[in-house]
């Protein structure tokens, strides 16, 4: 006898829980907290009615994580899918937490064979893929503080954010934090900026002459006493802000650099780099791609979640491949890291690459055609847990004649 399917639609505060029997009748509906308790009974309520499997709309999180310790199949559904399943259910475009919680629990019952079952990933993955993610999220708020501290010096002050080169590089916070308006760098000369470059280990390769001559060739600012100041005081607390994320991303990088040397599936992806710097791409693979090898059946179902294959669209004679939106974007971006890093020094991605601009291909689209192309690669080697090796490379070995 087939036994009660579940569905829950998840939220922060309060989880909907749906459960059918094997005709499609409700069995049980309820709300469940968030916290401890609500999390136990929900697992217990489930447990009594005898449940098997349960649908929701997310591929992980910590409820996820405990429905699969708790011995539950957990089929993760996209919410386009979902979207499109409330229509079989009400013509009338109705929506509820409840009504959502129904159409997963019956897209259990009636297409868990279309559904892939959640595996969980080892604690190495886990870890990897915490640090990474964590990275990306601090390195995009110090783009947006950069940019931010960038826009303060150019309205009063540009020559403040000319003299170096990134202005959130550490050299140019701490001339920001010691000179944040024109009045504190009056008495600045060619002597005193050797000994500020001295004390903060500037290795850059310009001399003090030449930093002070971008600093001063820059338009002057006409800001008042009064806006100077204000300006002054927002380049100190983006200053501020700025320098503790800095210093994080450089630990959390030497962090990843660690992990993904030590994880299983490390050596598969680490040869296709040779910039040492590019080890947390590498990092971003792995933790993106997983330990799953049941997953992704084929290099097709890869390269549709990483977003490199389009979507087809076929009706009667007209046939057309657009952009595929509905993909992982952190993998998305991943590939496409490796893409552009490679088609710059490996043979056999420049062709792909130049091929694809020569078809016509903007940046972006060639970009794309040259990740599903090195996922095809990585995929091979990822099922059989072998690190790249550009020797079996055929494709790769068939240019080197020709090259060489």
């Amino acid at each position: 006898m087939e036994k009660p399917s579940a569905g829950i639609d998840w939220a922060s505060e309060e989880h909907a829980l749906c459960v059918v029997g094997a005709q499609g009748a409700r069995v049980a509906e309820g709300l469940f907290t968030h916290d401890e308790a609500g999390i136990r009974e929900l697992v217990a309520r489930m447990r009594s009615l005898g449940v098997e499997r349960v649908a929701i709309e997310r591929p992980e999180g910590l409820l996820v994580d405990r429905l699969l310790e708790a011995g539950f199949t957990v089929l993760p559904v996209h919410p386009n899918a979902l979207k499109a399943t409330r229509p079989r259910y009400e013509a009338a475009g109705g929506k509820s937490d409840g009504f959502d919680a129904f159409c997963l629990a019956e897209l259990a019952r009636t297409d868990a064979h279309r559904l892939r079952a959640l595996r969980p990933h080892s604690d190495e993955t886990k870890a990897l893929r915490a640090l990474t993610r964590t990275r990306e999220d601090l390195v995009a708020a110090r783009v947006r503080l950069a940019n931010e501290l960038r826009a303060q010096p150019q309205a009063f002050w540009p020559g403040a954010a000319l003299i170096f080169a990134d202005v959130d590089s550490p050299i140019a916070l701490a001339f920001l934090e010691r000179y944040p308006a024109p009045a504190d760098a009056r008495g600045l000369g060619p002597k005193r900026l050797e000994v500020f470059l001295a004390r903060h280990a500037y290795c850059g390769r310009r001399q003090p002459e030449e930093l002070l001559g971008r600093l001063r060739s820059a338009p002057e600012g006409r800001a008042d006493v009064l806006e100077s100041e204000a300006r002054r005081g927002a380049v100190l607390g983006l200053v501020a802000a700025l320098r503790p994320i800095v210093v994080q991303i450089r630990e959390l990088t030497s962090q990843i650099a660690g992990a993904v040397r030590a994880h299983p599936d490390g050596q598969v992806f680490l040869p296709l780099f040779k910039d040492p710097k590019s080890v947390i791409t590498a990092a971003r693979l792995v933790a993106e791609v997983g330990d799953d090898r049941a997953r992704y059946p084929s290099a097709e179902s890869l390269a549709a979640d990483a977003g490199m294959a389009p979507v087809a669209r076929e009706s009667g004679k007209r046939k057309v491949a657009s952009f595929r939106w509905a993909c992982d974007k952190r993998l998305r971006d991943a590939v496409s890291c490796l893409a552009d890093s490679t088609r710059h020094h490996h043979p056999w991605a420049r062709g792909v690459y130049l091929r694809a601009r020569s078809r016509g291909l903007d940046h972006p689209h060639a970009i794309r055609v040259l990740g599903r192309a090195w996922l095809r690669v990585l995929w091979r080697c990822w099922q059989d847990e072998v690190p790249y090796d550009p020797v079996k490379h055929g494709n790769l070995q068939r240019l080197q004649p020709a090259g060489g």
